[in-house]
């Protein structure tokens, strides 16, 4: 008794191109899943530093007080960090 085998046959090109956009479309998912959660996770830290006594509330308050010394201090932080690079 002999078994024939067939050799497998080879997927065409639509079924090739069905596989990638399949997986192209999981990467996709991945990808949007987690900048979601990176998403989540810094609004959840811009919300907890906006709490009263925290960094951004004070300054919040102080930008609200002197809004163009506020200006001046943020110019020569921006000229600092562009003379770095």
């Amino acid at each position: 008794m002999s078994i024939e085998t067939t050799p497998p046959l080879q997927p065409n090109l639509a079924e090739r191109a069905i596989d990638t956009a399949a997986d192209v479309s999981r990467t996709i998912s991945d990808g949007s899943a987690a900048l979601q959660a990176a998403v989540d996770r810094l609004s959840e830290a811009i919300a907890t530093a906006r709490q009263p006594g925290k960094p951004l509330a004070t300054i919040s308050a102080i930008t609200r007080e002197a809004p163009l010394a506020s200006l001046f201090v943020a110019f020569l932080f921006g000229v600092a960090v562009a003379r770095r690079r």
